[in-house]
C-alpha cells in the first residue's frame, strides 16, 4: 500500500527532511516517562525541564545529532540487596527524544533537585540578500546598468554582492 505524502505541493521544494522528521516523531513511543515540562524563557529561549528522581549525573546522557536531542538515563546503582515493601519512584532506564528546528542549540544542562534541566536558545540570524544575475539575450539589450530588487520588493539599480 503506497503512503500519499503531506507535502507533496509542487510548490515545497527540499522539504523532504521535514517529512522524515514526521515519521521519525509519529513512530516515536508516547511513553510518559519520565514526566516534563517545555517553558518558554525571557530571552526567547526555551528550558526543557524532567523530572529524573533517583538518577546520578553519571546515569544520565545528553546528545545532540540530526537535529534531534535525545536524553537518556541509565540506573546505576545497585539495589539487588534491598527489600521494598512500596516501590513508587520508577528508576528505570529510558531514553526520551526531542526533534529540534534548524538553528535551535542547546546552551546548558544542570542536574538540581533531582530535576534535569536543559536549556535551549535560537540566535538571530543576520538577514541575508543576495541579487541573482539573469543571463539571456534580453539582458544584452538593457544596457549597463541592472536592476535588482531586494526582499522587500523595492527596486534599486546596480548589483548588491
Amino acid at each position: 500500500m503506497s503512503r500519499v505524502s503531506r507535502l507533496n505541493s509542487p510548490l515545497l521544494l527540499g522539504f523532504e527532511h521535514f517529512e522524515q522528521t514526521l515519521d521519525r516523531i509519529s513512530k516515536a513511543a508516547s511513553d510518559g516517562y519520565p514526566p516534563y515540562n517545555i517553558e518558554q524563557t525571557p530571552d526567547d529561549g526555551l528550558k526543557i525541564v524532567l523530572a529524573v528522581a533517583g538518577f546520578t549525573m553519571d546515569g544520565l546522557s545528553i546528545e545532540v545529532a540530526d537535529n534531534q536531542l535525545v536524553i537518556r538515563g541509565r540506573h546505576t546503582e545497585d539495589e539487588s540487596d534491598k527489600v521494598f515493601l512500596h516501590r513508587g519512584i520508577a528508576t528505570r532506564q529510558f531514553q526520551r527524544s526531542f526533534v529540534l528546528a534548524d538553528g535551535i542549540e542547546v546552551s546548558g544542562a544542570r542536574l538540581d533537585n533531582g530535576l534535569l534541566t536543559i536549556d535551549l536558545h535560537r540566535p538571530k540570524p543576520e538577514p541575508v540578500v543576495r541579487t541573482i544575475e539573469i543571463d539571456g539575450p534580453a539582458k544584452k539589450r538593457r544596457g549597463s546598468k541592472d536592476q535588482t530588487i531586494d526582499v522587500g520588493g523595492s527596486a534599486s539599480g546596480g548589483t548588491e554582492g
